[in-house]
């Protein structure tokens, strides 16, 4: 028997297939969605449903839509996607959306994405638990699925969705630029030839080097999780091989997107988030940036100096889009390189980032090194994971420790030191972990930072 409270998280369902994730769980899940959009008055008639490139997508699809059409309700299928461009189909749409994929996560896994119409998100607390409640009782109930009263479409996005992007990002007067695309094995390799190549609409003045563009959902290559430095490492090869501008790395999904510049060196996602939000702010002049907690001090700095409202948020995309609904943010960025655009409905897409760097680099000539170099201005640690028994407990001990400094608990315990350093620890939603982030001034604070607190947590 499924127990779907070891898959649905806090933000999507995730699980191996076929023994967490299979046909009657998804038909069950299709079922539950569809009773729960009504419930909540979210019920637009109709559900837009993409996949990825996993070879169980198809499959668990076709098992939601029969569950979702059992209900009376529509189903326009899209086929393969990114998870942005299933979010600019439910933004177009202003349809209910289900995208089928586990992201970064090993071959073995699949998961769906949720959101209501405009892609405004479905977490556990707007409807995420609701819907595992109602697929659970389903599923231990054996309850038979009526046949399907609702009809089904297909429909091909894929133009529309690049024809968006462009409308949003003019990359037709930069200078040229040559660019190693890393897509590992994921959507990246569908979505990239139809934005930025000539596979769909008229050539930009970008010469792209396709790095693992054949989509295959067992990725062969490497992991399609980019934040991870070995997963980097035959882009940035590729890079200096080529004599490129820039390489951009998309995860599996595609919906985030990691740069390095022509030295293979990685830019991190704090300063894209700088970068990004000073073009933002360039158009929309004292707009509010939501920025993450873990994203660098550098970042709220740089948006005060243009003329921004920063705005500091949990980690975690329903934050950062709950944050943008309220405030009206125009920009949001994490540190994990999922970037937020008022302009796309509030939803995260790597690609619009990608951009947005292009145009940044193109429109200058001095390269990305020295471009991203202004928005860096403080040594990070990354995050480092730690695995412990008992989380509240290590808290605890590290609050006690560092009790004179600065503190707060938006999301774990923050600790802010005088010299600008801080220290942020939070424990994981989903496993014994607790999460170590650290910045300083100086590439020596912030290893001596970094020590003091893993001998606490780890000691």
């Amino acid at each position: 028997m499924s127990d779907l409270s070891q898959i649905v998280k806090a933000y999507d369902v995730r699980g191996t297939v076929p023994d967490q994730l299979n046909e009657p769980v998804a038909g069950a899940l299709g079922r539950a969605f569809a009773q729960t959009l009504r419930a909540l008055g979210e019920d637009r008639g109709t559900v837009v449903v993409a996949h990825d490139m996993r070879d169980s997508g198809p499959s668990l699809v076709k098992a939601f839509t029969d569950g979702v059409r059992a209900e009376g309700i529509n189903v326009i299928n899209a086929g393969l996607g990114s998870t942005d461009l299933l979010y600019y189909a439910s933004g177009i749409l202003d349809l209910p959306g289900a995208m089928f994929t586990a992201s970064h996560n090993p071959a073995q896994y699949n998961g769906i994405k949720l959101c209501f119409a405009g892609a405004k998100p479905v977490g556990q607390a707007s409807g995420l638990a609701a819907i595992r409640e109602r697929a659970q009782e389903l599923l231990d109930t054996r309850a038979e699925m009526p046949a399907p009263a609702g009809e089904i479409e297909t429909r091909e996005l894929l133009a529309d969705y690049a024809a968006h992007l462009r409308l949003l990002v003019d990359l037709r007067g930069i200078r040229p630029l040559k660019v190693v695309v890393d897509a590992g094995n994921g959507m990246g390799g569908y979505t990239v030839p139809a934005v930025l190549g000539d596979a769909v609409l008229d050539p930009l003045p970008l010469d792209i080097v396709p790095l693992y563009f054949e989509l295959d959902g067992s990725f062969p290559n490497h992991e399609a999780n980019p934040l991870e430095p070995a997963n980097l490492v035959d882009l940035q090869a590729a890079v200096r091989e080529h004599g490129a501008d820039l390489g951009l790395a998309f995860d599996g999904d595609a919906d985030r997107c990691f740069v390095v510049d022509a030295d293979g060196a990685p830019v991190s996602p704090s300063a894209v988030t700088a970068l990004v939000a000073t073009r933002e702010l360039a158009k929309h002049p004292g707009a509010t940036i939501i920025h993450n907690l873990i994203t660098s001090a550098a970042v709220p700095e740089i948006v005060r100096e243009h003329g921004g409202t920063p705005v500091r948020t949990r980690v975690g995309h329903s934050f950062i889009k709950a944050e943008m609904a309220t405030t009206g943010a125009v920009f949001g960025g994490e540190h994990s390189a999922h970037y937020y655009f008022r302009d796309f409905w509030g939803a995260d897409t790597g690609m619009l980032a990608a951009m947005h760097v292009l145009a940044a680099l193109g429109e200058q000539s001095g390269p990305l090194s020295a471009l991203g170099a202004q928005f860096e201005r403080y040594t990070s640690s990354g995050e480092i994971n730690s695995v412990v028994a008992d989380q509240g407990a290590k808290l605890a001990q590290v609050r006690e420790h560092f009790a004179g400094e600065q503190q707060d608990e938006l999301d774990g315990l923050t600790v802010a030191f005088a010299d600008g350093s801080w220290v942020n620890l939070r424990a994981s939603n989903t496993e014994p972990l607790l999460r170590l982030n650290v910045e300083a001034p100086t590439p020596e604070r912030m290893s001596e930072l970094r020590d003091e607190v893993l001998k606490l947590v780890r000691g």
